[in-house]
């Protein structure tokens, strides 16, 4: 298999299980599935120096929702020394080849290789006639579904406009001049020919595709074969989706589902969060699950026994209780009580918001609440709260991909079974690391909000980008998602404050990240906004973002991002195009684009969508528009 070095985090997005990329010498290789991360290449090295549970971690919201047992760490690669006893030495993650089919930059000869075929190639044919040694490369285009499964464009099927052509003569890949797939021509030997035009086009209602409904020359369907290229050779399952034909370096062959979660702490009157928050980690997590697993009942003698140096601090009550807690026998106080009309995303949200909005002072969680007082109540009056998160720790996992949208109906059960073999379901972990940073958090005054998404103007605005969202949401089958004025209102207002902090406090834009907390419920809201920035370094940031959240130094920054939002480089036509149509993205922005509102897609939640000026500072032609005044 190639090798290469790749960074822990981009095993979680963007080079996850089943993602392209290239590695130095300039080979395509696609990230393989889970059952084999966590093994050696050279099977005879000791397997007791071989420990998966050193990369083991728990964060239970996440846990739950995601339906696994823990999370793993992705492996980092330690060189083994003689008479080294380090644990978990010389440990890889596996890629195979893709994709397999190449051809010669001088004859343009198609050949196949396997998988995991390593050295450097040469064209045979070359080496025959003209006695060259000429390296073959892999062709630029695979083919893929929306179910998530990738294969090799199927050149012979395509050049002879058959699903089961029986001609096995050499074919050829030309690039005959022009920047179009018009002008790449497969030909083989035989006399048959056929572009490459229109291969990545859609159909009708996007239901459809121009490879499969074409393929054939009596037009019967070529269908997607239901390949798992990642999982090996062999790894096929029935899918009745169309094929769509792309470039392998294409934006939308793989869009990776990352959950993200914040640390909230768990206690009860008895158990203190410092003693869940121990339990929860490794080596008391293992312990427990396996005690739990067996159907032990765990005492806290069980685990003195084994760290009674480090439970010293705790009676035997407190610990107890922090094993009902980890055990779920218990239930510990994590903020409001549930409400029932949330749907999981936001109920799993609430949590997060009410822990927000109050002072913490946890080793994980430092939260201090800002003196509205002492700001200037010109800028800071449509806000009920802001609190400087000085420490944060946020936890990303790997929960699948998708292909072709970023979004699709499939289950969350679907998607993690396209990370494993069918046979290694027992696997009961995903990839995840953790970051730690800082914040600023903003609850928006509840009343004014009210007042201002009640106005007949606003309504009748942001009704129509909901109308046009839900008719592309019903086409491609993704999640239901309510667009609201205030969900819009907050989502815009991040992100300008987003590109405004940038020149304030010398982070990226790619470096920020904003998390939304939005629900019109009268007898539960929410309108809070979190913007942080957070890195894989133990000890987080430097706390350049919450000093610009104090007194004197935040209200220049708002002050100035909605100045900035008021004229847009490319206005009036930014402004026009808001107010009688749509932009960006499937058209689900108004009054935004890539010189006013637009961040980086890591920065993100919904991939720069949703965004309105309109709504944060008003219409040229309607001032009323903008809940903040001017």
């Amino acid at each position: 298999m190639p090798k290469g070095p790749i960074r822990r985090s981009q095993l979680i997005a963007p080079f996850g299980v089943g993602a392209l990329s290239v590695t130095r010498d300039g080979t395509s290789v696609i990230t393989c599935g889970l059952d084999h991360w966590y093994e050696r290449e050279d099977q005879q090295q000791n397997a007791q120096t071989l420990d998966p549970a050193e990369f083991t971690f728990e964060e239970w919201r996440l846990q739950r929702i995601l339906g696994v047992e823990s999370f793993r760490l992705p492996p980092d690669y330690r060189i083994k020394r003689a008479n080294d006893q380090t644990p978990n030495c010389n440990l890889t993650v596996p890629f195979l080849r893709f994709p397999k089919w190449h051809f010669c930059p001088h004859c343009s000869h198609l050949r196949e290789l396997p998988l995991t075929h390593r050295p450097k190639e040469y064209c045979a044919e070359c080496f025959a006639q003209r006695k060259k040694r000429i390296s073959i490369v892999q062709v630029p285009f695979v083919a893929m579904c929306e179910a998530g499964h990738l294969q090799d464009f199927p050149w012979r099927e395509w050049v002879h406009s058959s699903a089961t052509p029986t001609c096995e003569q050499p074919m050829r890949l030309y690039a005959t001049g022009g920047a179009s797939l018009a002008a790449q021509m497969v030909e083989c030997d035989c006399g048959a020919n056929r572009t490459l035009a229109q291969i990545t086009a859609a159909e009708g209602d996007r239901r459809s595709t121009y490879l499969s409904s074409n393929l054939a020359s009596d037009r019967t369907p070529y269908l997607c074969r239901g390949t798992k290229t990642w999982l090996g050779t062999g790894a096929t399952e029935t899918c009745s989706n169309p094929l769509r034909g792309s470039l392998r370096s294409a934006s939308n062959l793989y869009f990776a589902d990352i959950r993200t979660a914040l640390y909230l702490p768990r206690k009860t009157d008895a158990a203190p969060s410092q003693l869940v928050a121990l339990l929860e980690q490794p080596p008391f997590s293992t312990l427990l699950r396996l005690l739990s697993g067996a159907g032990a009942q765990v005492k806290p003698s069980d685990l003195r026994s084994q760290h009674g140096q480090v439970l010293q601090p705790f009676t035997d009550e407190q610990i107890a209780e922090g094993i009902a807690i980890i055990t779920g026998t218990k239930a510990a106080t994590q903020g409001e009580a549930t409400i029932p009309e949330d749907d999981p995303e936001t109920a799993f949200r609430r949590a997060e918001y009410a822990t927000l909005r109050a002072p913490r002072n946890e080793a994980q969680l430092l939260v201090q609440r800002a003196v509205l007082d002492e700001y200037d109540p010109g800028v800071i009056s449509p806000f009920a709260g802001i609190m400087l998160v000085h420490r944060l720790r946020e936890t990303r996992a790997f929960a699948g991909f998708t292909r072709v949208f970023p979004d699709n109906d499939q289950t969350m059960g679907q998607r993690k079974a396209l990370l494993r073999k069918p046979e290694c379901t027992n696997d009961r972990w995903l990839p995840a690391y953790i970051v730690f940073g800082e914040g600023l958090f903003f609850e928006f005054d509840e009343a004014r909000l009210r007042e201002w998404e009640g106005r007949d103007n606003v309504r009748t605005r942001i009704a129509e980008l909901d109308r046009r969202y839900q008719q592309l949401q019903q086409n491609r089958r993704g999640r239901f998602q309510m667009i609201t004025p205030r969900f819009v209102l907050l989502h815009t207002f991040a992100h300008l404050l987003i590109n405004r902090l940038t020149f304030e406090c010398g982070y990226s834009t790619a470096a920020l990240r904003e998390r939304l907390y939005v629900s019109s419920l009268e007898h539960a809201p929410m309108a809070g906004l979190l913007v942080y920035t957070a890195a894989g370094d133990a000890e987080g940031t430097l706390g350049g973002l919450v000093r610009m959240g104090k007194p004197g130094n935040l209200e220049p920054v708002i002050r100035r991002a909605l100045e900035m939002a008021q004229w847009c480089s490319v206005d009036p036509v930014c402004m026009e195009v808001g107010r009688g149509g749509g932009q960006g993205p499937d058209s689900t922005n108004l009054a935004a684009c890539h010189s006013c509102a637009l961040v980086p897609e890591t920065a993100c939640e919904h991939f720069n969508r949703f965004l309105d000026r309109a709504c944060v500072i008003g219409d040229i032609e309607d001032f009323a528009l903008g809940f903040f005044d001017r």
